[in-house]
């Protein structure tokens, strides 16, 4: 892939609970200046989409840890939708799956998915689950007709890993998140299987692009 088409593989993450205005403005302009997408907190999207209309915009749903009720998680998808969100990052319900609920899960992410026409990556947050909880929550997104998986949240202890991109990746489309921070690992992710990589240092990712397009 030559620089733009890895640029416009990057979602450009901010999503601290200490995130300003300003800082969601400066990762849209670095996004635009780049090509990247961005990810920002749902409470920004209205004002994002008018700052930048041109970038393509991911806000989030029942983060960090996924423990809102299904009606919110719905209604919080259907409010970002129409304030403007391109694409939606919803957390699964951990504590359900690891109860063995998973037609629980699968309603949870269900109504996501049903509730608005924009792509969403369901965030599985792979640190807390062993490797046949994480078959489950991929299988439970696929069930329940989502665009994506996604590793992490980047709020739990243990973020993207080769190992957990390669089996998710068995399932749906991946979104490689948590402590991707240079074109090295970026590329690691895309090499097991990631087609999208989030990242809060994706300025450095692409800025990391060799000059001689990594021939």
């Amino acid at each position: 892939m030559d620089r733009a088409e890895f640029a416009a593989r990057i979602d450009h993450t901010v999503l601290g609970p200490t995130t300003t205005p300003g800082d969601v403005e400066r990762v849209l302009d670095e996004a635009e200046r780049h090509g990247m997408n961005a990810c920002i907190p749902p409470c920004y999207v209205d004002e994002a989409a008018d700052y930048a209309p041109d970038v393509t915009l991911a806000t989030v749903v029942g983060f960090p840890h996924g423990q809102h009720s299904t009606a919110a998680k719905h209604e919080e998808a259907v409010d970002a939708w129409q304030n403007g969100a391109d694409e939606l990052d919803m957390v699964i319900n951990v504590g359900r799956l690891k109860a063995g609920e998973d037609e629980r899960v699968e309603t949870d992410i269900a109504e996501v998915v049903a509730a608005v026409p924009v792509p969403v990556k369901v965030i599985i947050e792979t640190a807390l689950l062993d490797q046949s909880e994480k078959r489950r929550a991929c299988e439970a997104a696929v069930d329940a007709g989502a665009d994506f998986v996604k590793t992490s949240t980047g709020f739990a202890d243990g973020g993207a890993t080769v190992e957990d991109v390669e089996l998710m990746a068995e399932y749906l489309p991946v979104k490689a998140s948590g402590g991707v921070g240079s074109y090295a690992e970026a590329m690691a992710m895309f090499d097991a299987g990631a087609e999208r990589i989030g990242a809060s240092a994706g300025v450095e990712l692409v800025e990391g692009f060799p000059a001689d397009g990594g021939a």
